[in-house]
């Protein structure tokens, strides 16, 4: 098999496997028809996300529906209004959230987003113990006041009337207080978006730990939150790497290093978005594996490390491996971010693979230290 497609297949296996690794992120929308849920979810999470299709229902009859959006779940009503169908609405949540601690926590639901216009001036009873209902089953709930004007730095004044109303009530919501946002620019009066990070970090403090890779990589906002999970995971494969290759390798063998550098990529890949052919494209490009059996990925990059000279007879200790780990690491970070922004060049919509090339090779040497083999 040509060594190209041998990298490309092999690429496209962990990148299957991180995305299983990964998971996916639930979240539950509730509200009152017209309050905004929609054009919130596409703010943070991208657009057109919320789609207008209803996704399969969590359980049998169930009003509740989730949509499956790679990395992320939304979990929303049809056909039901809070208010008019409460006992329906919470029979349909209490089966959901039984069924849910049964299955794996990639298909449980995670955090609640309770939302409310916030010009709206009233909130009843009824949504109250809605709230605390939720609560009390162990769900985590925001409650979000939506669709809020600010003008110098200050609340439109119903907004913070409604949210002092909901404070004096003490429900158990996150922060014990409503979050206000404004989610997509308005043309006609020029109010810009608001609230919307302040909201995302409320979702990520009390969202379960084992999704938050795919809150991160589901979310189009905090792109610093990306790179911090980013970096994570280098690191977590330079610490792998470097244990692999405690008892040194012989440079012709160092292709034991690719399969976890290969999902390093694959994770960091899928953090920002790329598509599997897009960046297997990249990684092959920037790897540049050329020879069979894709031993050539480590071989061609180490040409980049200053000093270390003739491999040929070589061995890579955990010292090499892991620096060596660390500077793909790094590399295909900007890679993938300038990638994710579109901003390496492209040839008739096509990315151009010795611009990737180059500016993975250019990011490499600027991390990787002088490295000496062992004899």
């Amino acid at each position: 098999m040509p060594a190209t497609d041998f990298f490309t297949e092999s690429f496209h296996a962990r990148y299957a496997e991180e995305a299983g690794r990964l998971g996916r992120f639930n979240l539950a929308l509730f509200g009152k028809t017209g309050v905004g849920k929609s054009t919130l979810v596409n703010a943070i999470f991208g657009e057109e996300v919320a789609r207008t299709g209803i996704g399969e229902p969590v359980t049998d009859g169930s009003h509740l529906y989730l949509d499956k959006r790679g990395f992320l779940g939304v979990v929303d009503t049809k056909g039901l209004e809070l208010g008019r169908d409460d006992k329906a609405l919470l029979r349909d949540v209490d089966e959901m959230v039984k069924k849910g601690r049964k299955l794996p926590l990639s298909e449980q639901v995670h955090v609640a987003w309770y939302c409310l216009r916030g010009l709206d001036r009233r909130f009843e009873d009824s949504e109250a113990e809605f709230i605390t209902h939720l609560a009390d089953l162990g769900m985590p709930v925001v409650v979000v006041l939506t669709q809020v004007p600010m003008r110098d730095g200050q609340y439109h004044p119903d907004a913070v009337e409604l949210g002092r109303h909901i404070i004096a009530r003490d429900l158990p919501i996150v922060d014990g207080r409503p979050h206000f946002v404004f989610a997509m620019r308005d043309q006609f009066t020029g109010q810009p978006p608001h609230g919307l990070m302040e909201l995302l970090d409320a979702t990520f403090r009390v969202a379960p730990e084992g999704v938050e890779g795919a809150l991160a990589a589901a979310q189009q906002i905090d792109l610093a939150r990306k790179a911090k999970v980013a970096q994570q995971h280098i690191g977590a494969t330079v610490t792998a790497a470097a244990g692999a290759a405690a008892i040194p390798i012989p440079f012709s063998d160092a292709a034991m290093l690719v399969p976890l550098q290969l999902a390093m990529m694959a994770r960091i890949a899928q953090l920002y978005g790329l598509r599997v052919d897009r960046a297997a494209m990249l990684a092959l490009a920037s790897s540049a594996a050329a020879t069979a059996g894709g031993r050539a990925v480590a071989t061609n990059l180490l040409k980049f490390i200053p000093g270390a000279g003739s491999i040929a007879g070589g061995a890579i200790g955990a010292g090499v491996a892991g620096a060596f780990t660390l500077a793909m690491g790094q590399a295909w970070l900007v890679v993938c971010q300038r990638a994710a922004s579109g901003s390496i060049p492209s040839v008739d919509g096509v990315i151009d693979s010795a611009a990737a090339q180059a500016l993975f090779a250019s990011e490499f040497s600027k991390h990787v230290p002088k490295v000496r083999t062992k004899k």
